[in-house]
């Protein structure tokens, strides 16, 4: 076998709060079959969008498959990919309800975020656990996402504070639920010890996030980031263990993401 191969499996997990099942990819390093090393996990939300560019609702993936094959400085790590619902995406991703008015109507929409953070902890991570050759504990767990992805990677974090020792929180979307959010990262605080990279660029917005909010959108993903950060230090977190990272003139894009993603696993693995 080729040893820069990555062997991508594929399961089928049932989730049983949306009577549904749900597409789970894993990501092997190089040389997995022929080894028995344990490997750190990285999980990680919206799977469609992170392996393939063929497959993701923008057209660019997080191209993770180059970025673990190039990266010798990086340590070997099992990638779990978990699909969004699509259209039960915003639902899924956020704990707490919130309605949007305009003048012809009133959404109400999220919700269901307690229910995925106890699938994702409960089924998933326990099934990966018993099939792949992981390192079980706390440091060795990473969670990450992208906006309404970071928003349920920072409450699954806050849920369930022994179980991730790193968390990679891009464009942050918390302004759609800004007060149930710092309520909660106030009042649950994360492992002090887990390390915490936020990334932000100064075009976030754009005009279907506008249509929600008065607020100016690229400035309400800067200060949602902010605030976050602010909460993790009011809670006493590390300084050490936070990156707050703004980039000039990058907007809501997998492009960016993946710009960023080799640099958020190097911090979380103490990576020089």
């Amino acid at each position: 076998m080729n040893s820069d191969y990555l062997a991508l499996h594929e399961h089928s997990l049932e989730v049983p709060y949306m009577q549904e099942k749900r597409r789970v990819r894993v990501l092997l390093p190089s040389n997995y079959e022929s080894e028995t090393t344990h490997y750190p996990v990285v999980y990680m939300h919206d799977g469609q969008n992170i392996f393939f560019s063929r497959e993701s609702y923008s057209g660019y993936s997080w191209k993770l498959i180059p970025l673990l094959k190039k990266s010798e400085n990086l340590p070997p790590v099992i990638i779990v990919g978990i699909d969004n619902s699509e259209e039960k995406r915003f639902d899924e991703y956020m704990p707490w309800e919130i309605s949007v008015e305009d003048e012809e109507q009133k959404i109400s929409a999220g919700g269901m975020g307690k229910d995925y953070a106890k699938w994702l902890v409960e089924t998933v991570k326990p099934f990966i656990d018993k099939h792949y050759r992981t390192k079980k504990e706390r440091k060795d767990t990473i969670l990450a996402g992208s906006s309404l992805g970071a928003v349920i990677t920072a409450y699954t974090s806050a849920a369930y504070p022994d179980t991730f020792g790193g968390l990679g929180i891009f464009s942050l979307a918390s302004w759609l639920c800004e007060e149930a959010f710092i309520n909660y990262l106030s009042t649950n605080p994360i492992n002090s010890k887990s390390k915490v990279y936020i990334q932000s660029g100064t075009n976030e917005g754009n005009e279907e996030d506008q249509m929600l909010t008065t607020k100016d959108t690229d400035q309400a993903y800067i200060d949602s980031s902010i605030r976050y950060y602010n909460t993790l230090l009011g809670n006493g977190h590390d300084l050490d263990n936070l990156s707050l990272r703004i980039f000039s003139g990058e907007y809501h894009f997998e492009k960016y993401w993946a710009d960023h993603f080799g640099e958020f696993l190097a911090f979380a693995f103490n990576v020089d």
